[in-house]
């Protein structure tokens, strides 16, 4: 009986799996077929009553709507209408006119920007635009966009300003800021490493002649303000302020201690380039909004008067049925003032934002479909007890050992979803079910769910659709099993490596 279950219940994630990975059915189609599966099984082999099938169903929607989607349209629009200001070629040639060596404009751009724009962003924006940057400025296209891969990897977790953590703290009602402490010191060993694989990625490791200090710079410029921001401000402003920190510091190292190495010298070049002190404000303006506003309001006496303004509903009937809560100046909020802020600022009239947000929304779509239909199948597998099911039997196959695969559980679901966001959703009850089954405590069950979101982070590397959007923005067409080849080879050792972080980890909480 209970295998039978465990394969009733493993249905949904078999399919996605399938249609993924093997049908090449893209995500926004697969997706709502899950949530069938999800519906009819729930209702028809785990007794879940159908009006409950169908409130939590509708509960999963508009969670997914705010503020997941929220956050995503806002964070988008800010991106897409500092590109139709002028504000992003700006922000390229001035990253681009810091250094003249090819390696260093990758851990600029592609680390230290590209964490920003994750952070800030998340859904690909990073790969996109950190490896059409690079291409600019001589990378090859297919070392750009695998760099850019390797990068974002390290900081998935932190996308949309933090979105997959603070999802995966409300899901599973752990303490944000312990999730994203947590989450943070797993990742730890990852980031340090990650510059210097991206230079190996770039053209082996002869690349990184001259460049250790700077990687090393990189790693720990990201590595130890995130975790000191996440456990005192949390996963909002935690990955802000290590890309911020990463990023500077590598502008001032390039700067302090020039690289000249005529093999990656950059062949064509602005020397001339200069920009006024008023037009890098105006250009970097939202992206200071938005970081100024989230700190304003992560003060506890700001933060606290904004929690009371919130909605609670009663959605969901089935038994120990909760209210769900929708805080409204939240995230969301935030990023969309401050683009809309800028862009005055910046001279866009109220018709050009109205037509920039149009568009955004309207590329989103396929996003949208997406993340509600997959919020509400994890809703329905949460409180239909298929969660539950898969769980019991993975721990009593796994036993104590349990926490080692837990990132690679984690790492399943961002390889399926191709978003950290999505894999803590679907997955996360899993992990926390799985701990609790093997006689965790709350805080090692806290442990094991950010070892979904650091499991995700890795996932990403080797994510079809992360891959896809990386060859798009390069127009790069044809070459993503190669990418996927190398992607694989980072996937693996770094995947074993944070199984062994989460599993030994453990004994120190």
């Amino acid at each position: 009986m209970r295998r039978l279950l465990f394969i009733e219940g493993l249905a949904p994630i078999l399919w996605l799996i399938v249609a993924l990975s093997i049908l090449k059915l893209p995500a926004w189609k697969a997706c709502p077929i899950a949530l069938i599966i999800s519906f009819v099984i729930a209702w028809q082999c785990f007794d879940m009553q159908l009006q409950d099938v169908m409130t939590g169903t509708l509960e999963g929607a508009l969670m997914a709507i705010w503020p997941i989607l929220g956050v995503i349209v806002s964070a988008i629009f800010a991106y897409n209408l500092t590109v139709h200001t002028g504000g992003m070629e700006k922000i390229k040639d001035m990253l681009s006119s810091v250094s003249t060596d090819k390696r260093m404009l990758i851990l600029i751009i592609a680390w230290g920007f590209g964490a920003f724009l994750e952070c800030m962003s998340g859904f690909g924006t990073a790969v996109a635009i950190g490896a059409s940057m690079l291409v600019t400025v001589g990378v090859p296209p297919v070392n750009a966009v695998i760099a850019c891969l390797v990068s974002n990897a390290a900081m998935s977790s932190f996308g949309s300003v933090g979105l997959p953590l603070t999802t995966l703290a409300k899901l599973t009602n752990f303490d944000p800021l312990q999730i994203a402490t947590y989450t943070t010191l797993q990742l730890g060993f990852m980031v340090i490493l990650m510059p210097f694989v991206m230079l190996v990625a770039f053209g082996g490791f002869k690349c990184l002649r001259g460049m250790i200090p700077a990687c090393l710079i990189g790693g720990l410029g990201f590595c130890v303000p995130s975790v000191l921001g996440a456990a005192t401000m949390g996963a909002d402003l935690a990955g802000i302020g290590g890309a911020v920190c990463a990023m500077a510091l590598l502008v001032v190292y390039a700067k302090k201690f020039p690289i000249k190495d005529p093999e990656y010298e950059i062949d064509d070049y602005d020397e001339n380039f200069s920009i006024t002190p008023g037009e890098a404000v105006r250009a970097w303006l939202v992206f200071l909004l938005i970081f100024v506003f989230l700190v304003i309001c992560s003060i506890p006496a700001v933060s606290a008067v904004l929690k009371t303004v919130v909605t609670k509903v009663m959605i969901y009937t089935g038994p120990d049925a909760a209210p769900t809560s929708f805080q409204w100046i939240t995230t969301p909020t935030i990023l969309f003032v401050s683009a809309v802020i800028a862009g005055l600022v910046n001279n866009a009239t109220v018709s050009d934002m109205i037509n920039v947000l149009s568009r955004t929304v309207k590329t989103l779509i396929p996003t949208f479909i997406t993340i509600i239909t997959i919020i509400a199948t994890a809703r329905i597998m949460g409180y239909s007890g298929m969660t539950m099911a898969i769980a019991t039997t993975t721990v009593a196959a796994t036993g104590t050992f349990y926490p080692f695969i837990a990132p690679v559980i984690g790492s399943i679901g961002a390889f399926i979803t191709g978003s950290a966001t999505s894999s803590c959703v679907l997955l996360s009850k899993l992990q926390v079910d799985a701990a609790l089954a093997i006689g965790m405590s709350e805080t090692a069950q806290a442990w094991i769910a950010a070892a979904n979101a650091a499991g995700s982070c890795v996932g990403k590397i080797i994510s079809p659709q992360s891959i896809a959007i990386g060859a798009a923005a390069v127009g790069a067409f044809g070459v993503e099993s190669q990418i996927m080849k190398f992607a694989v080879k980072v996937y693996l050792p770094f995947v074993l490596i944070m199984g062994c972080v989460v599993y030994f980890g453990q004994s120190l909480l």
